[in-house]
């Protein structure tokens, strides 16, 4: 049975920004408002994740250049791990290197075999200020570190090199999405 309210069901679904926009390649500010605004963004956030069936989604990929982001992703051993994260600082990324397939909603229908560390621990504060802190293994380290490159201004293609890299980007730019436009980086 679940206890307390469901992330996202009074959020409203926002556009997706794309390979491309400018506010998915510079680092997003700091939050320093937790106020009523805070906690709409943090709910719109979660619906828009759900309604594009992501595991998780930073505010860039709304248009929000703040250091927020969401998550709804198992682990490797398929347990859940919900939350959100304020002002998050990556303050480890460590164990294995691991190259997996990596997708992302702000490129959709594509991924790309990207290499993560399979443990990744990330500080910061709730919606209200609290702090909080998210400790990941496997699948949801993966999310963690991608998440948290969002809000430095980097998308997972920025961790490829050569052939993946162009590859990559050849796909964005041929997509429906990408308008035919050449995607650098």
């Amino acid at each position: 049975m679940r206890h307390g309210p469901i992330p996202g069901a009074h959020g409203r679904v926002r556009p997706l920004t794309l390979l491309g926009d400018p506010v998915l390649h510079a680092p997003s500010a700091e939050v320093t408002d937790f106020g009523p605004g805070l906690a709409r963004l943090v709910e719109d956030l979660f619906a828009s994740m759900y309604a594009a069936r992501g595991v998780g989604l930073a505010a860039n990929q709304v248009g929000e250049a703040l250091r927020v982001f969401v998550f709804d992703c198992p682990d490797d051993e398929e347990v859940r791990h919900l939350g959100h994260v304020v002002n998050p600082r990556l303050v480890a990324a460590d164990g294995i290197v691991l190259r997996g397939p990596e997708g992302c909603l702000s490129l959709p229908g594509l991924e790309a075999p990207t290499e993560r560390f399979d443990r990744a621990v990330v500080e910061g504060f709730t919606a209200t200020g609290e702090p909080v802190e998210v400790e990941g293994t496997g699948f949801f380290a993966r999310c963690l570190q991608h998440e948290y490159d969002h809000l430095e201004g980097r998308v997972y293609p920025d961790r490829l090199t050569g052939r993946r890299r162009r590859k990559v980007l050849r796909q964005a730019a041929k997509a429906s999405w990408g308008s035919g436009r050449t995607v650098s980086g």
